[in-house]
């Protein structure tokens, strides 16, 4: 019986969900700083008032267009709008002030919270670019242009070399995130099958004990007491005869209930059909199931074996049939159960795709078919190559 699977990792944001808050506080510093300086300088009133309406605007165009694209997630063409107005109110305001330039350290980052990572590129060349012609233009001089290009290209390679840098981590972040989640997923499914396989064999364990003493001790309470009974002689006292009549009548509805108890612990396959039936119900119904051609077929005469004789083949024919159902891309699936009066042989074969078995490592399924076997001193063997097909073939001692 396993114990509950433990999670690797508590429900939690992930970093990069967090990152955009974070920058946020950044934004703002950025922004707040930037405003003090571009309002200290010597402006004319006309370029005060230009400079001071395109500093207005950003607050309020990133809370209503920008902030629902970064926090949603959503690369569309709102993106775009967003930072071409962005760009737009940018390049005005550097064109009333070259100090208005520190603005871009605030802008890039939000390329990367919006666009994949070239189109975000673009974005920071964009804004960059339209930055540097602006101050060219609006301040020209042997000594601007440099400074226009020093300015960009000091920009863009910022912004390049911190969304390489951050796309890598996040790239890696949410392919661990993955694998850690197929792993948590992995570990339930298989602390549920081995909870499943670990209840089967207690049931299994009860139904063998109950039948081996229960069952046969009231049984040979009941031949007893018919002897005992046969026994008496015509002149034997009536309520002697009595007595050894309702011991009979106890012991009888007593292994009824023995029966009752093992007839529940068994599997339903096997409860109301010998394992032939239950053998060919489970391959019809992979046939109904999937349109498979199946077909199934007895040899040797049908013998009783022990319950847990039964139980094992009978599991070892469903994880076979499962595994054709999911893997194997079959045609056709032939389900063969063989009595050699010392052994019983189950054998599955299709027509499937096949696999190198000395490649693979063995599966739960595969395994739990091995260790069930091995429980009855049976045997498996599994013979499998690329495109020929596989033949699980198993095999009980009786």
């Amino acid at each position: 019986m396993a114990a509950a699977p433990v999670r690797v990792t508590e429900g939690q944001a992930h970093a990069w969900e967090l990152s955009p808050p974070s920058w946020e506080w950044f934004y703002a510093v950025v922004f707040v700083t930037n405003v003090v300086v571009a309002e200290f300088a010597p402006l004319s009133t006309p370029a005060r008032v230009a400079l001071s309406v395109a500093l207005a605007a950003m607050p309020p165009w990133y809370f209503l267009v920008g902030r629902p694209q970064i926090y949603g997630g959503l690369v569309s063409a709102r993106s775009w709008v967003y930072l071409a107005g962005i760009s737009a109110l940018f390049a005005v305001a550097v064109y009333q002030t070259p100090n208005a330039w520190f603005l871009a350290f605030a802008l890039s980052p939000q390329c990367f919270f919006m666009l994949a990572f070239r189109s975000a590129m673009y974005a920071v060349l964009m804004f960059n670019a339209a930055g540097a012609l602006v101050l060219y233009l609006r301040h020209p001089g042997p000594g601007v242009l440099p400074q226009a290009l020093l300015n960009a290209g000091f920009g863009i390679g910022l912004a390049f070399v911190y969304g390489r840098f951050a796309y890598t981590i996040i790239d890696q972040s949410q392919e661990r995130a993955e694998l850690i989640g197929q792993l948590e997923t992995t570990r339930a499914e298989l602390a549920s099958a081995h909870r499943e396989a670990g209840t089967l064999a207690e049931r299994q364990r009860l139904a063998g004990e109950i039948h081996d003493t229960l069952a046969q001790g009231f049984s040979s309470i009941i031949m007893l007491l018919q002897a005992a009974e046969a026994g008496l002689g015509p002149d034997a006292p009536e309520p002697s005869r009595r007595q050894i009549e309702l011991a009979a009548e106890t012991a009888r509805e007593n292994l009824a209930e023995a029966r009752g108890l093992v007839a529940a612990l068994t599997p339903a396959g096997l409860a109301s059909e010998n394992l032939p039936a239950a053998l060919r119900r489970v391959t019809e119904r992979l046939g109904e199931q999937t349109g498979i051609e199946v077909s199934f077929t007895d040899q040797g005469v049908p013998q009783p074996l022990p319950a847990a004789l039964d139980v094992v083949l009978l599991r070892v024919a469903q994880e076979a049939l499962a595994n054709v159902r999911k893997h194997a891309a079959a045609a056709t699936v032939q389900v063969g159960l063989c009595y050699t009066g010392s052994a019983v042989t189950l054998q599955v074969s299709d027509d499937g795709q096949g696999f190198e078995v000395g490649t693979v490592t063995d599966g739960y399924g595969l395994r739990g078919m091995r260790e069930r076997l091995e429980q009855v001193n049976g045997r498996i063997e599994v013979t499998s190559a690329p495109g020929a097909g596989t033949r699980v073939r198993a095999e009980v001692p009786v």
